[in-house]
């Protein structure tokens, strides 16, 4: 260990002005357990000391400010238990009051009035008048100050550390002492200097410094640059190390032919024209499990887009190789769409394929066991069942996991402990990643993307309307309804509000009865209270056109699939996010026929919601939603993100700072191109650095 590694791993009550007990509320409070740590702990902002403001400059609007002027009055005002102290500011434009609660006696005997202070503080209005409570005062007549303490940094803290002094200029203090003790060498660069003078980035001791205490903005925007490009580098170099090791190293089955299943299923049994962006993903596929190395990759593709057809083709050629294949889907309703769906396609072939759920009886079971092992059975569909110990496969070559973020990491790794070699892996997802969240957090898979839709298909057109177009929206019902149709009408279930919304469910259900009388029309409905069985029925009834609308809660969201439902309604649509009004959406449209979705909102909506609103109607493209959710929601509350520290950035933002991000992205494999593994002169620290750091939790999709 070199010595600025043993200074920045001391633990943080050795530091001056900690101690043991101050020390054990940092590690409860922010995680701060080392000299590292705290130089990590950012400021949230700076306060601005170099700009004097005017007192008539101050509106409703004004946070912090700081004025020049003279103290004209001063007093202690109030009874025993109530005292408080008053004084007067006065500039050339106007008066602004300054307020204490606390430590009176102190403030009386160092406050002179008629002497000219500098007075900087929060801006609050009392009885419609601007004040400062506990203002910081500097006598004018100082002539030396210090420039740097001019933007002093505000760091987060909490009312538990506040209470015991230590909040977020205290630990600024702190900051400051550390930064004291620490030279250039205890901070040594790990960038190599080719991509220093590249991005005209400053060293790495001159941004942790200035972006504590910088003397000016430019040199604080310096290091922000500087460190969000340090964070984006590392991850993005990481990811590719083990995509690199991964595609240099991993041995997996080889699927060196395309025969008969594949090539009699592609000439006689294709349901439809394959779209380009199909053709493009199967010769990814073909051309990854040809090369003996295992295959990694993310197929993404939108509602409706193919995936299955793909994985289906995908199959057919791990069975023309001598292999098995396995489909895990994360519920039984899916399990069950993905079986049959397959059945109905490759059943004219000599293909064993089998479903296996936690429903399936012991004899069935048992067969479909002894079918797997003897290697009579060629696809397994299933849950998670699938994962069980007793599910042994003679040769597993193929592993599919559909909406892979249902599942855990220890999950999907026992599916791949059941061959040797390694199976093959293609994990699918009808939730669009948007580009930058699947550099950052799936940059170690390949990734496939359909981005067409199948031919046939139209694209949904979507509308908005308030709630007071009710009756012309249920006319627009009727007419659908009258050229043969079918109708969704989706309610909203929030678990805060899950009896309210029940209500209003069941009030939208008797509004539609009344609007669609039997027997003219027959209504299903489905929603999470009802049982298992009453569900199915109901939902098998609109299934097979027994009844014209389905009144649900957002069950229907996975796993039905009505190619001649042509309307959804979706009712408070302000209360959805946007990936699952977009997935909703993609229940209808799965036929030939135009088919439209109509987003009911009350007429007074947030901002947020507007703007989700309007993207729903301005686009059906997948990947387009995702980003505006991401934009709007952050990554960290984007389903399907990954269990990975590789998100929690301290300073970058992958919505913010995609152009950084790219460069990143773009220098990284460019380094690993020309070096993979790190050894030359100029990237030795680099490796060294990353060596320091691998105790670091990373999750590959894979180890």
């Amino acid at each position: 260990m070199n010595l600025a590694t043993q200074i920045l791993s001391s633990p943080i009550e050795y530091l001056k002005g900690v101690g043991p007990q101050r020390g054990d509320l940092l590690k409860k409070e922010l995680n701060i357990f080392t000299f590292n740590d705290l130089l990590n702990h950012f400021p949230y902002r700076h306060i601005d000391k170099t700009k004097v403001n005017l007192i008539k400059e101050i509106t409703l609007q004004s946070e912090y400010i700081q004025v020049a002027g003279v103290l004209v009055s001063f007093e202690i005002v109030g009874q025993k238990n109530n005292k408080r102290a008053v004084g007067q500011l006065k500039d050339q434009t106007g008066f602004l009051e300054l307020a204490w609660f606390q430590g009176l006696s102190w403030i009386q005997k160092t406050i002179k009035v008629g002497a000219s202070y500098l007075v900087y503080g929060r801006v609050t209005f009392f009885q419609g008048n601007p004040q400062i409570v506990h203002p910081e005062m500097e006598l004018l007549k100082q002539e030396k100050r210090d420039v740097k303490l001019f933007f002093e940094p505000i760091y987060p803290s909490t009312e538990k550390l506040k209470a015991k002094g230590l909040g977020g200029r205290q630990i600024g203090k702190l900051t400051q002492m550390l930064l004291q003790l620490l030279r250039e060498q205890d901070l040594p660069e790990n960038l190599p200097e080719k991509i220093l003078s590249q991005l005209k980035l400053v060293n790495r001791f001159q941004a942790y410094r200035n972006i504590h205490f910088p003397s000016s903005l430019d040199e604080y925007d310096q290091s922000v640059k500087r460190l969000k490009f340090e964070e984006l580098f590392m991850a993005q170099l990481r990811m590719h190390l083990l995509k690199f090791r991964r595609h240099r190293f991993s041995k997996g089955v080889l699927f060196d032919k395309v025969g008969e299943h594949f090539n009699v299923f592609y000439e006689n049994h294709l349901p439809f024209k394959l779209t380009g962006a199909q053709k493009r993903v199967i010769r990814e596929i073909r051309a990854d499990t040809a090369k003996g190395r295992q295959m990694n990759r993310l197929l993404q593709g939108d509602v409706g887009s193919g995936k299955t057809i793909v994985a289906v083709m995908t199959m057919l050629l791990a069975i023309d190789n001598g292999y098995q294949c396995c489909l895990m889907a994360p519920t039984e309703i899916l399990a069950q769409q993905h079986f049959n769906t397959i059945v109905k396609l490759i059943g004219q072939l000599p293909v064993a394929v089998q479903l296996l759920t936690g429903s399936v009886k012991a004899a069935a079971r048992r067969k479909i066991l002894q079918d797997l092992a003897d290697g009579s059975l060629n696809i397994l569909i299933g849950t998670h069942a699938i994962i069980e110990e007793s599910v042994q496969f003679k040769n597993l070559g193929l592993v599919i996991i559909d909406e892979q973020h249902r599942f855990g990491v220890e999950q999907r790794a026992k599916l791949w402990e059941k061959a040797e070699p390694v199976p093959h892996i293609l994990v699918m997802t009808a939730t669009p990643i948007p580009r930058t969240l699947a550099m950052t957090a799936y940059g170690d898979l390949d990734y496939s993307m359909i981005d067409e839709l199948p031919p046939g298909r139209q694209p949904v057109i979507t509308v908005h309307r308030y709630e007071t177009h009710r009756s012309g929206v249920m006319n627009f019902i009727r007419t659908e309804i009258d050229k043969g149709r079918q109708v969704y009408i989706i309610f909203p279930l929030i678990e805060e509000s899950a009896k309210l919304d029940y209500e209003n469910l069941m009030k939208g259900y008797e509004n539609a009865k009344a609007y669609f009388p039997e027997p003219k029309y027959w209504i299903s409905m489905v929603h999470g209270r009802q049982p298992a069985q009453q569900k199915e029925t109901n939902m098998q009834r609109f299934v097979k056109g027994d009844t014209q609308i389905m009144v649900s809660t957002t069950v229907i969201e996975v796993g039905v699939d009505v190619p001649n439902a042509t309307v959804m309604i979706i009712e408070s649509a302000e209360k959805f996010g946007l990936s699952q009004l977009h997935q909703l959406r993609g229940r209808v449209g799965r036929g030939s026929e135009k088919s439209y979705c109509i987003l009911l909102t009350s007429s007074q909506i947030g901002n947020e919601a507007k703007e989700r609103i309007k993207t729903m109607v301005s686009t059906n493209n997948g990947f387009e939603i995702a980003e505006k959710d991401l934009e709007l929601r952050g990554p960290g509350d984007i389903e399907g993100t990954r269990q990975s520290g590789l998100l929690n950035f301290k300073l970058a933002s992958i919505v913010k700072d995609k152009l950084l991000l790219d460069t990143a992205k773009s220098i990284s494999e460019s380094m690993l191109e020309n070096d993979p593994d790190l050894v030359s002169a100029e990237n030795l620290q680099l490796k060294q650095f990353l060596q320091q750091r691998k105790g670091d939790r990373i999750w590959s999709i894979i180890s």
